[in-house]
């Protein structure tokens, strides 16, 4: 059997352009890799890793800072969550110039506010393979403990410069 290459995970994890809230995206993907062998959804769960690792970066977390507040490793983590579900263009956009964030839409809305997080996403091929083995998926370790590059600087003006198109949209 073939590894799953890159192409299948972006068709398996990039959601709808529907603006649904977090808990579908997630049963969305369940649904999708509950398809899987075991093989490939240790093949998806490596892809996941790698990207999650690519998008851990300054950069992005002073994005999602702006559009949401975001101001912690969990909650930064929930949000290159949902920038993975977004699929690749807007990914790869993502990593060459964090503001243009702001052209991706729809975003979920929870309490009127901007909600760019999904809970858990990264998790779903290996809590399916737990399921069905009774054992746990290899483990891969994460990565760096700082995201990479320079700090972003969270005071309004920085902001601004910074990210333009986001402050515009999101800063409140």
């Amino acid at each position: 059997m073939a590894a799953l290459t890159e192409q299948a995970f972006w068709e398996l994890v990039t959601t709808p352009d529907l603006g649904l809230d977090p808990q579908s995206v997630s049963d969305n993907l369940k649904t999708k890799l509950n398809d899987l062998s075991d093989q490939h959804l240790i093949d998806f769960d490596k892809h996941f890793g790698i990207h999650m690792r690519k998008c851990f970066t300054w950069d992005l977390f002073g994005a999602a800072f702006v559009m949401a507040g975001c101001n912690d490793d969990y909650g930064f983590s929930e949000f290159r969550c949902w920038l993975i579900s977004r699929g690749k263009t807007v990914f790869e956009n993502a990593l060459e110039n964090a503001d243009s964030i702001a052209q991706c839409t729809p975003v979920y809305y929870l309490n009127e506010q901007p909600y760019p997080y999904i809970d858990e996403y990264d998790l779903i091929a290996g809590l399916l393979f737990e399921e069905r083995n009774e054992d746990e998926l290899p483990f891969i370790p994460s990565g760096s403990d700082e995201p990479k590059g320079k700090r972003f600087k969270d005071k309004p003006k920085f902001l601004k410069q910074s990210y333009p198109l986001l402050f515009a949209k999101y800063w409140q």
